[in-house]
């Protein structure tokens, strides 16, 4: 069963500047022993609501942390935005707009011109 409140799909642009906000994130959900159990994904929707993009670290399981990574976000509402090594980045907007503290560029950026 899936949260309430599902990120639209986001385009490859976005992703990226995801991606680029990740990159110095610690993991703040790490997967052990015990799973995907019910407390990681409360875990997980917790620091979601609080910050909007996390990092998962994939202490255990790591051979199947794709299908994991993708689990967690289903059951949370968000969305993989990336995956790198042992971890995955997922990202979910605030439910109120005025909360949010990252916002997706609308448009790609001009590779050659200035902002």
């Amino acid at each position: 069963m899936g949260y309430k409140g599902a990120v639209q799909p986001l385009a490859g642009f976005q992703r990226r500047y995801l991606r680029g906000l990740g990159h110095g994130l610690r993991p703040v959900v790490v997967v052990g022993k015990a799973g995907l159990s019910t407390g990681l994904f409360d875990k997980a929707r917790l620091e979601l609501d609080a910050h909007e993009l996390i990092k998962i670290r994939f202490a255990e399981f790591k051979a199947e942390r794709r299908a994991l990574a993708d689990r967690l976000a289903s059951e949370t509402g968000s969305e993989v935005v990336g995956r790198t090594g042992h971890t995955a980045l997922l990202f979910l907007p605030h439910p109120n707009p005025s909360r949010r503290r990252i916002r997706p560029p609308e448009r790609p950026s001009s590779a050659g011109g200035s902002a």
